[in-house]
């Protein structure tokens, strides 16, 4: 029954300080997580800028899991190279390891004025101040912990089943480091058991060579965690957290034949044997980011070569080639031809609509949301591969051009979402309710649908050609579309007041759709803008002066 209590009392303050590395890290999310997200992605410029951020982020969020996490995000979406990131999470294991050696400072005396001070604060308005005192409380609880698990450890460091347990693992250092591992994958948390492992280490149980050994497997089950919450990541995120794995346990591998040496020399430093455990993680994570940092590049070549990207899927982007992004002129040219075949894709979308408002066929709805989830998809792929063309110096023509690509590329994607969003949930509407419009909304609305579909080849034209008649000619059919939608709905609402029967049972259908129509052909307007602007023909505004 004793040993169940002290189990129960252990386990209970693991999962306290668990709790409190949390608390922090949703508390400093809460208050700064947009700033430290901006400084993450902004400060990997160079390697030692890498290296401290990813420090600097770790010691805030409490988690060097956590800092992983945004920066594989982070290389998922090209805002930082793959070795920096590689650098980052150097940084970030140095961060977990500078956060215990804090930690076993022996400053639990401190916990009850930081739970205080935590509870005052976070009862602010501001998110900001929510946020900090959350994470005060969490730092509050970790050195509640931290008494806790000395507490509970107590009974064991004076049993003799756990020094026989222990001398047993003394003399079979790789089950020691495998055993330390599994327990830093299950608590998710390499800090955890590292501060386990310095409440064991006071009971002088444990040799110098066994505790660099159990610290060496925490750092190893540290690195998996991150591993596991990528598995569904693209592969450009997933390298990021399996290098960082390959870098731990690399470390491990030269470092545990070498156990018995870095003791002897540690037990010739003036260090504490009770803090020892804080000291080698420390050391060990500094000496690898020192020997591991040159080879960042080497790293990144490896991972890519263990996780390859997958074949280009027929319904990715064809155009967008990495090669051209040297050649502006080329790459503009790829990423015209590629936003091109969005707006084909939205052609398609619209007719079968259309082709569903006039046979009333449930199965064509599904390849609607096919065809928008290929247009976010290639959508974005345009808008990453143009930000990398305008990363160079380019002429100011060129610079325009990108702008009106990215800018096309948005309004189609806008356009994607109306119809699926919009349209498709309205003809779902109208076909499970078994209801149909009457004979002059339904022609209204298919002829709003035709006029739509040829302003979107319009817009391909003018997009394509730059053409100024073109385009005046697409922005006055924007306005043809307002006007048709205005009597379209008067219409409506007479034939409300008439009571016919059909336009009661679809009437915010009937209004809905028209609403949506009129909203695509704003979108698909837009594309003729910058090109009446440049030759002087748009004005500002459509409000008359009130001189005239």
């Amino acid at each position: 029954m004793g040993s169940a209590i002290v189990g129960i009392n252990l386990f209970g303050a693991v999962a306290l300080l668990l709790f409190g590395l949390n608390q922090v890290r949703d508390g400093m999310e809460r208050a700064f997580g947009a700033r430290l997200k901006a400084g993450l992605a902004g400060g990997t410029c160079d390697g030692l800028r890498s290296f401290c951020t990813g420090l600097v982020a770790t010691v805030a969020l409490q988690s060097s899991t956590a800092t992983a996490l945004i920066a594989a995000s982070f290389v998922g979406r090209d805002l930082i190279l793959p070795r920096m990131a590689q650098v980052v999470l150097l940084g970030a294991n140095v961060g977990t390891a500078v956060t215990a050696w804090i930690v076993a400072l022996g400053l639990g005396w401190l916990s009850p004025l930081l739970l205080l001070s935590g509870v005052v604060i976070g009862r602010g308005s501001s998110n900001a101040r929510k946020g900090a005192g959350a994470a005060l409380v969490g730092v509050g609880l970790m050195l509640l912990s931290l008494h806790l698990i000395d507490a509970a450890t107590a009974p064991l460091r004076a049993s003799a089943a756990l020094s026989t347990f222990l001398a047993l693992l003394d003399n079979a250092l790789p089950v020691a480091l495998a055993v330390s591992a599994v327990l830093a994958v299950l608590a998710s948390s390499s800090l955890a058991i590292v501060v386990l492992i310095l409440s064991l280490a006071a009971s002088g149980h444990l040799s110098t060579g066994l505790l660099i050994v159990l610290v060496l497997g925490a750092n190893l089950g540290g690195a998996v965690p991150p591993v596991l919450a990528t598995l569904n990541a693209a592969p450009s995120a997933r390298r990021v957290a399996l290098g960082n794995l390959i870098v731990r346990a690399a470390g491990c591998a030269l470092a545990l034949p070498l156990a018995g040496y870095f003791a002897h020399l540690l037990e010739l430093l003036p260090l504490s044997h009770d803090k020892l455990p804080v000291d080698a993680h420390l050391g060990f994570n500094l000496a690898l980011a020192v020997l591991a940092a040159p080879f960042a590049g080497a790293l990144s070549r490896l991972t890519a070569r263990l996780l390859p990207d997958p074949a280009k899927a027929e319904d990715g982007p064809s155009f967008l080639e990495q090669g051209d992004l040297q050649t502006p002129v080329v790459a503009l040219a790829g990423a015209s031809r590629e936003v091109l075949g969005v707006g084909d894709m939205i052609e398609r979308m619209l007719v079968q609509a259309n082709d569903v408002l006039q046979q009333t066929d449930l199965s064509k709805l599904s390849t609607i949301s096919t065809l928008e989830g290929r247009v976010d998809r290639v959508q974005h792929e345009i808008k990453v591969y143009v930000s990398r063309v305008g990363q160079t110096d380019i002429d100011d023509q060129y610079r325009r051009r990108a702008t009106d690509i990215v800018d096309y590329a948005i309004n189609l994607e806008h356009i994607g979402d109306i119809i699926e969003k919009g349209l498709l949930a309205e003809l779902g509407k109208k076909i499970t309710r078994g209801v149909t419009f009457s004979r002059d909304g339904h022609d209204e609305l298919s002829r709003l649908f035709a006029i739509t579909i040829d302003n979107l080849r319009m817009a391909q034209a003018v997009f394509a050609t730059r053409d100024d008649g073109m385009a005046r000619r697409l922005v006055e059919a924007k306005e043809h579309v307002r006007r048709l939608e205005r009597l379209s709905a008067e219409r409506h609402l007479q034939r409300l007041r008439d009571g016919r029967a059909e336009s009661i049972e679809t009437s915010s259908l009937h209004l809905d759709m028209l609403r949506d129509l009129k909203r695509i052909n704003a979108h698909i307007a837009s594309v003729a803008h910058p090109i009446l602007d440049q030759s002087g023909l748009l004005i500002e505004s459509r409000i008359r002066s009130a001189a005239s």
